[in-house]
């Protein structure tokens, strides 16, 4: 178990060791069971966390939030349109300054070319950990909570040999970000899991991310290879993992991309593929998903689909990462 993580920034788990992600989990899990039964845990007792949304959330806000004031602490809500951010304050100033007023800040900033810059600008200029709630190339916390939900599926020394589908999925609601299957495809590749990477021809991952994933899987063994079948991706799968993104490597017009899209509106999961993938194969997926359209409700609200587990576990990881790193 690693002791030494006090101030550690969280901006993608590619930064951690293999030794600090198990120690983020183990203290996961314990957590998880202290909450389970009552036990008080108030590590980070008159702490505060900046929360800074540039964009909306509904199980990151909630969890973050509700996280701290279990923790004993106190998580501020601040949306940029509110306050200066929107015309005049600058990441090195968000830094510096909230770096003085909290002991942590967390920031979702998922705007693409952008996020992932003013979160590592901010972190440059703070004297306290930064913790990034999405960007545009990394989700760092929904992907601990999958790996968290995952282990408690198949065990936390069951992952090697297991095969997870990272798929692509029809969505007409909006371009989600890529942040979810790089990230997925960036941790489950170091746990010894046979990756599976699936989409449209058009709907590319960043190549730095996919030969990172390649290079994982070198030093970490499982496997890693890309399809474009949405079938052959769930069969004998042991985990289904299919959700929409954007086509942003092709291109950043919405338009363009969901006009792209709509050559695949066949691409869900229902009954008929979830049959197809291993016989006691999961479903996941980080929400929201587009019902019908992306997902089944059957398949969304059937026996198979571990998601609200996913989503719970959202509290739980990001308990461990603030307090491991704020206290």
């Amino acid at each position: 178990m690693q002791t030494d993580l006090r101030g550690r920034d969280m901006i993608t788990t590619q930064e951690w060791t293999r030794a600090e992600i198990d120690t983020v989990m183990e203290v996961a899990h314990d957590l998880k069971r202290k909450r389970a039964l009552g036990e008080p845990h108030a590590y980070l007792r008159d702490k505060s966390l900046a929360m800074l949304f540039f964009f909306t959330s509904t199980r990151t806000r909630g969890s973050f939030e509700a996280g701290m004031a279990q923790l004993g602490g106190h998580g501020a809500f601040i949306d940029h349109t509110t306050t200066q951010i929107s015309h005049g304050d600058t990441a090195k100033e968000i830094g510096e300054i909230f770096g003085r007023y909290f002991d942590g800040i967390a920031i979702r900033q998922c705007d693409w070319k952008v996020g992932n810059q003013y979160i590592r600008d901010v972190a440059e200029a703070s004297r306290v950990p930064v913790l990034n709630m999405q960007c545009d190339v990394y989700h760092p916390f929904q992907i601990l909570a999958d790996l968290m939900t995952i282990q408690e599926r198949f065990g936390r020394e069951g992952l090697r040999g297991k095969t997870i589908n990272v798929s692509w999925a029809y969505a007409s609601s909006y371009q989600k970000p890529i942040s979810v299957p790089q990230s997925l495809i960036l941790l489950m590749t170091r746990f010894g899991m046979n990756v599976r990477l699936t989409h449209p021809p058009e709907y590319k991952l960043m190549p730095d991310i996919v030969e990172q994933a390649k290079e994982n899987t070198r030093r970490h063994g499982g496997s890693f290879e890309m399809l474009d079948d949405f079938d052959t991706g769930c069969r004998g799968a042991d985990v289904v993992y299919a959700k929409s993104w954007g086509a942003l490597m092709t291109t950043e017009d919405n338009e363009e991309s969901a006009r792209i899209g709509k050559q695949y509106t066949n691409w869900i999961t229902d009954e008929q593929r979830m049959a197809m993938a291993a016989e006691n194969a999961v479903y996941m997926h980080c929400l929201p998903a587009d019902r019908n359209i992306e997902v089944t409700d059957g398949v969304l609200d059937g026996p198979q689909s571990i998601v609200y587990d996913e989503a719970e576990n959202r509290l739980h990881v990001q308990k461990a990462v603030m307090a491991l790193t704020m206290r």
